[in-house]
């Protein structure tokens, strides 16, 4: 029988126990930045999870295009007001072209849309699909891009798909109806033009301030869309929206607009951007276990196994780009 070393057992435990030390919130003033930075990082990947569930929630008693729209009008005035006050200087007139079409791609037709199809689907599945917009960079890199696909992005695509088709083998009666069709649609599209603002993003977006300009594209996307939401015969007066849409609003605004974005940025400038990407791994997990929990969403086993080889496949054309980036930098470097 094999001899336990219960001193190297219980110093092993005893590590581990420290380790998560950092996401005590009692000490977290008394870290350093890095266990600051791990913190904040745990609360993105768990509140923007939550915001999925909280907009399944909105849509029950505002409309989806109104909710999205209020919710980008009040989180960019804070965001405005926020970098007017640090002294931010204004985006020059050369800049207002990208940040009209960003704030087209990301937050009229991505958010906008992932929000209305909502109205017909899971909170969890809408996670999922939202977590897909990397497969979809890969397939416009393949007609766009005179350089070579690399083999692991290819790969990720193929088990991103192949997820994809898993998960929806639950739903194949739910094609027969036109409402689950019409979500689906509308969280395909959103991947689509937030892949496309993705690439946008990196070709022509880099000389201004991307948070000051984030500001920008909120604003811009609230008024667009609470003035067409403002033409739907369901749009409803401030004085008529319930309280649970009121505190649905709230969530979305306070813990998925603001607080969540902070810490993610706190995040992204003290960690390495791999190690700060991984919310977008457990953003999905997160709202299928809580919709599963909270709304009574199926938890199936064909949509566990479909969503972790769809985020395998994410997580692999992630990988293989900054590879390839790496692989740039060093060649530019020597």
């Amino acid at each position: 029988m094999a001899k336990i070393d219960f001193n190297k057992t219980f110093s092993s435990s005893a590590d581990t126990i420290k380790s998560l030390s950092v996401f005590n919130p009692l000490t977290i003033r008394k870290k350093g930045r890095r266990s600051k930075a791990i913190f904040a990082l745990a609360v993105v990947c768990i509140l923007w999870g939550t915001t999925w569930l909280a907009s399944k929630e909105g849509v029950k008693h505002i409309p989806p295009l109104q909710l999205a729209g209020m919710r980008q009008l009040l989180g960019g005035t804070c965001y405005m007001i926020f970098f007017l006050i640090k002294g931010s200087s204004w985006p020059k007139m050369k800049d207002l072209v990208p940040l009209l079409v960003l704030a087209l791609l990301n937050f009229i037709f991505s958010n906008g849309l992932s929000t209305w199809g909502l109205k017909y689907i899971s909170s969890g599945l809408g996670a999922i699909m939202g977590a897909i917009f990397p497969l979809w960079i890969v397939i416009i890199s393949l007609f766009s891009s005179k350089d070579k696909m690399p083999a692991m992005a290819i790969l990720g695509l193929m088990l991103g798909f192949a997820g994809v088709c898993v998960i929806f083998y639950d739903h194949l009666q739910d094609f027969f109806k036109p409402d689950f069709r019409f979500g689906i649609i509308l969280s395909l599209v959103a991947t689509w033009t937030w892949a496309f603002g993705s690439l946008y993003t990196k070709k022509h977006a880099a000389q201004f301030n991307p948070y000051f300009g984030l500001g920008f594209q909120m604003l811009i996307a609230g008024v667009s869309l609470l003035t067409v939401s403002s033409f739907d015969k369901n749009f409803l007066p401030f004085t008529e929206i319930p309280m649970a849409g009121w505190l649905s609003l709230g969530y979305l605004v306070v813990f998925g607009s603001i607080i969540a974005f902070v810490c993610y940025l706190y995040a992204l400038q003290n960690l390495p951007t791999e190690q700060a990407s991984i919310y977008a791994y457990i953003n999905p997990v997160v709202a299928v276990l809580l919709g599963a929990f909270i709304f009574g969403e199926k938890l199936t086993l064909t949509l566990t196994i479909g969503g972790l080889v769809t985020l395998l496949g994410v997580y692999l054309v992630n990988r293989a780009f900054k590879k390839t980036a790496d692989e740039q930098r060093v060649v530019l470097d020597n």
